[in-house]
């Protein structure tokens, strides 16, 4: 028997459109642009990218983990920890730069991908940890299963499925697959920012109802209950990802890939790029 819990309201409805990239065949949707820091914490930037062979060369990070989810193509990825693999539709990726990482991806025989990658912040603590990556494939990760509904989890925890995935900074991020008029009530942690983006289809959100439909982004109220995120299909059924993090309160200095505390946090860190090349991070 289910338990009614507490429902998180929708606190606002963002449709931002798609935009032009770092060169011309790179396309981008901005769902959480990087500075709302307070109303984003632990999040700092979601992007849904299509990208070709190119746009993500070499290039580092410092601070902070990133989430890359692959709707469309497949990526092949490396970087000078000598981690690599390939990640394809479904799949998920989460890297945690910690004191430095250096990577790559591009897309498998050149074709154009269509991922969204998520920035996740760290403790001012965890900002020098060693550089990890597990690499989630949708056929390894858990699902919980019920009339019409499909919970992908790839970090955190759905009803009683567990996803494996360790993380610095709690969060559950979930692919919702919802069938016609199928309907499910995911739980929140108490004090979690949480939000859903929709891939495919319209969802009903809340207990008010409210229409969410694909290329949209819908953020939930806070609660300092164990609370839930209600969700409801239409007749053609709706895809969506549910994210939901511990905010870590504190200050912010960002530029480009680096996120650390302070302003000279980040000098440091690029200094240290700089100067230890190839060995940056290790």
């Amino acid at each position: 028997m289910n338990v009614i819990l507490e429902s998180r309201r929708v606190l606002r409805i963002e449709s931002p459109s798609v935009q032009g990239g770092m060169n011309d065949k790179h396309r981008v949707r901005p769902f959480i642009s990087p500075g709302n820091w307070v109303e984003t914490d632990p999040f700092l930037l979601l992007m849904e990218d299509w990208f070709p062979k190119g746009v993500f060369d070499r290039h580092p990070h410092r601070g902070m983990e990133t989430v890359t989810y692959v709707l469309e193509g497949g990526v092949e990825h490396y970087d000078n920890h000598g981690h690599k693999g390939t990640i394809a539709a479904g799949d998920a990726m989460w890297m945690t730069a910690g004191k430095g990482v250096i990577h790559n991806e591009q897309p498998i025989d050149g074709r154009t991908v269509h991922a969204l990658q998520l920035w996740i912040n760290l403790r001012r603590e965890e900002k020098q940890v060693s550089a990890h990556l597990q690499t989630l494939h949708a056929s390894s990760m858990p699902v919980r299963r019920e009339p019409g509904v499909e919970a992908r989890v790839f970090s955190g925890r759905s009803g009683t499925t567990q996803a494996p995935t360790t993380n610095h900074t709690p969060v559950l991020m979930v692919e919702l697959r919802l069938g016609p008029d199928a309907e499910i009530q995911h739980e929140i942690p108490p004090g979690f920012n949480a939000f859903v983006v929709l891939l495919e289809g319209n969802a009903r959100v809340c207990s008010t109802a409210v229409n969410v439909r694909a290329g949209q982004i819908a953020w939930f109220t806070q609660s300092g209950n164990v609370s839930a995120a209600f969700l409801s299909a239409d007749e053609h059924g709706f895809r969506a990802l549910l994210f939901a993090g511990k905010p870590l309160r504190e200050p912010v200095a960002a530029r480009g890939p680096f996120v650390m505390n302070t302003e000279e946090e980040l000098r440091v860190g690029f200094e240290e790029y700089r100067s230890q090349g190839e060995h940056f991070g290790l």
